[in-house]
């Protein structure tokens, strides 16, 4: 960094960030919205004091800010783009890029411009619940005025960049001598902005204009009789159903979505209002949303109807954008069904999460809006512009990698440990939402992502099986990838001193539990958007048994023809299913360091070369197993069904 950036006497960058972490919580900002700033100097590289703007990067979330986090700005030059100086929207975010003082700082804030416009030392923003839903109403204007008398400002809906800045700056300027009595702005379906000396000034201010908006709703809903809940489908039948309705949406979408559901007590009871749920189909809270939500949800799940509705949509409102404007075919990503829950949709699990934060804020302050004598959000117009708007896209696209299992939603068995675990980190690795079972409580907590939901599951238990399949699809909305790893190797015993029940063990484990498995996740298989996928973990056993292994090597040669029979029999389907045959993976539970050096001294090696006696002297780990299943998974063997995979450095008996 060539410079740095100082504040003065009486504000750090430490109080920026503090203050702007407290104003991140989520009725007042949701994942990325909301954006803070300070003025002070930047001293650069000739040791020349630079009066500056230090501004949230666009898309960073405030309840986790960091240094790394904010823009600093030369601001003459950002307030040389303020009226008269007309700036198209399209060219805003280059002119910001211009202006910042660090190659290194992120895009700043699209709503810089009014940061920098205000004469203050510390302004903070949000899309606040409690003042939206003020605003959001036939007479919002007036009742915020009512309100807060002349402590703020109230501005018409513009859309941020330019036209919001302009719309300030007109309003700013007509205020006059009430200029320094100003304490906020509130922008009519769109937020708070408040001001101060300090970074700790502006926030309370803040904290107590929600306060107080948050109080005159709570006092209008304590008279209110609540809606009846209502109780959502549930069981495995309704999760086949969520899985043909994420399969429509996918196709619509061009590509797989990851689909959450929501059932709480909280999601029923609004989704049971029909005055709620007319009203939220009227548009988002704030056009800021439509970058997660779409430009309205989908009520029931008739995704051909919600086409339709878009594409009239950008009919009315293409002239905007020019007559030659063709954007692509959009996929709903809010649909609200009594029956059915709260689905949200998202490229990620992430997203999909993000969606629905955003979906239950909304239905709550549209209660409330109706409360107050009806919801109003925003003219579609305008929801259009920002729905379109090359920066609110780009702050999307950056919430997801461009990776090739991304939308994919996983179920790996035995994924707390050893090969399944493996698998199921190389899924997660290449953009997969992955859900793990195993008997360990461990599996819940084995990898720490948005995208893993790990549950424990004897896969003995049909019930068990049947529960959480249906958990899965509640989770990530349907089934592409089916990984079995989940298996038991006996105690060794020889045929002549065999236990049945060490037999029977290995039977129900390895391939009773596949065969119960395998009858309940085809029809989810064969929902998926892309072609169900299915990678078996069988073993080197199959093709070169060793004695003191019958149940083990059985019971997989068993899986093996299980396996063979369902890529005959799924294959119509579009679902291709393989086979990889690992040996010697030492880096399992199966093999403690007891186990290895027994085994080691047994043949007169070394341990190392005991775990390199294969035909390429290498080691076999968990990690190459993985890497193995996911290229039978992802698109690597698209054309490719029914193989059977070694992963055993070469093996002289199975050649």
């Amino acid at each position: 960094m060539a410079g740095s950036f100082a504040a003065g006497t009486g504000s750090s960058i430490a109080d920026l960030i503090t203050a702007s972490r407290t104003l991140g919580r989520p009725d007042l900002t949701l994942h990325g919205g909301g954006n803070t700033s300070l003025k002070g100097e930047w001293l650069d590289v000739t040791g020349e004091l630079v009066p500056a703007l230090l501004v949230k990067g666009s898309g960073h979330a405030l309840v986790s800010i960091d240094a790394d986090g904010f823009a600093p700005l030369r601001l003459e030059r950002l307030r040389q783009l303020l009226p008269p100086t007309s700036v198209a929207s399209d060219d805003l975010a280059n002119e910001l890029r211009c202006a910042v003082l660090d190659s290194d700082a992120p895009d700043p804030s699209v709503e810089t411009l009014v940061h920098a416009l205000l004469p203050h030392k510390a302004v903070f923003h949000s899309h606040a619940d409690a003042i939206l839903t003020l605003t959001n109403t036939p007479e919002g204007g007036e009742l915020v005025a009512e309100l807060f008398g002349g402590r703020v400002l109230v501005v018409e809906y513009a859309m941020p960049g330019t036209e919001l800045a302009a719309a300030i700056a007109g309003a700013w300027e007509l205020a006059g001598t009430r200029q320094a009595s100003l304490e906020g702005i509130v922008v009519l379906q769109h937020g708070l902005f408040t001001m101060g000396d300090s970074p700790a000034q502006a926030l309370d201010r803040h904290l107590d204009m929600v306060a107080v908006a948050g109080k005159y709703i709570a006092d209008a809903r304590a008279g209110a009789k609540p809606s009846p809940s209502r109780e959502p489908l549930k069981g495995y039948d309704t999760a086949v159903r969520l899985a043909a309705l994420r399969a429509r949406i996918s196709r619509v979408a061009g590509g797989p979505l990851v689909m959450t559901r929501d059932t709480s007590e909280e999601a029923s009871r609004a989704l049971a209002d029909p005055a709620v749920l007319s009203a939220v189909a009227e548009g988002p809270l704030t056009p800021d949303h439509v970058v997660w939500t779409g430009y309205r949800p989908l009520l029931g799940d008739d995704v051909d109807n919600y086409v339709d509705g878009h594409e009239e949509y950008v009919r009315s409102n293409r002239v905007r954008r020019g007559e030659d404007y063709e954007p692509e075919p959009v996929a709903p990503r809010v649909l609200l069904d009594p029956e059915l829950g709260i689905l949200s949709v998202g490229r990620t699990a992430r997203e999909s999460r993000i969606v629905e934060d955003i979906t239950r804020h909304t239905l709550t302050s549209v209660a409330d809006s109706n409360l107050l004598g009806g919801y109003r959000p925003a003219d579609p117009s305008h929801v259009f512009d920002l729905d379109h708007w090359a920066p609110q896209g780009r702050k999307r696209s950056r919430a997801a990698r461009s990776l090739p299992l991304v939308g994919h939603v996983a179920l790996v068995t035995g994924a707390a440990s050893g090969i399944g675990q493996a698998c199921a980190a190389e899924l997660l690795s290449q953009g997969a939402s992955v859900v793990g079972w195993d008997r360990s409580e461990s599996v819940v907590e084995a990898f720490d992502s948005p995208e893993w939901h790990g549950i424990r599951v004897d896969v003995t238990d049909p019930v068990a099986q049947r529960e959480a399949l249906t958990t899965t699809v509640d989770r990530f909305g349907g089934l592409d990838i089916l990984v079995v790893a989940a298996g038991v190797f006996p105690t060794a015993q020889h045929i002549g001193q065999l236990d049945a029940t060490q037999w029977r063990k290995a039977m129900s484990v390895n391939v009773d539990s596949v065969a119960e498995l395998f009858r309940l996740a085809h029809p989810l298989l064969a929902a998926s958007p892309v072609g169900g996928r299915v990678c078996v973990v069988a073993s080197k056993n199959v093709a070169a048994p060793g004695p003191g292994a019958a149940a083990y090597s059985a019971s997989k040669a068993a899986l093996t023809q299980l396996t063979r029979v369902a890529a005959l029999e799924w294959a119509g389907d579009g679902i291709r299913i393989n086979l990889v045959h690992p040996d010697a993976v030492f880096d399992t539970a199966l093999w403690t360091p007891e186990l290895l050096a027994a085994r080691a001294a047994h043949y007169g090696m070394t341990e190392d070369e005991y775990k390199r006696r294969n035909l390429l002297r290498t080691e076999i780990r968990s990690a190459d197993v993985g890497r193995a299943v996911r290229a039978s998974v992802d698109n690597t063997l698209r054309c490719t069904t029914g193989a059977h995979l070694p992963v055993d450095g070469g093996n002289e008996r199975v050649i």
